[in-house]
């Protein structure tokens, strides 16, 4: 079984030392609502908001391919 949304953005977030709280001031969102993201409901992410986090929040870019 493969890792869950939610996890990779931890880990990513862990990886640019970035706390919750940075992660969701750059994002304009609550520190609650990315500590929710990395965990029980990060595969109920909607995709504009995943582009956001991972775009404003972590400085990175999503990639979707077909």
């Amino acid at each position: 079984m493969g890792r869950h949304i939610g996890e990779i953005l931890k880990n990513a977030r862990l990886e640019k030392n970035l706390t919750q709280e940075q992660v969701a001031q750059r994002v304009g969102k609550k520190r609650s609502y990315i500590s929710r993201i990395e965990s029980e409901d990060g595969n109920n992410i909607k995709i504009q908001t995943l582009i956001e986090i991972v775009e404003k929040g972590l400085n990175g870019k999503v990639k979707i391919e077909f």
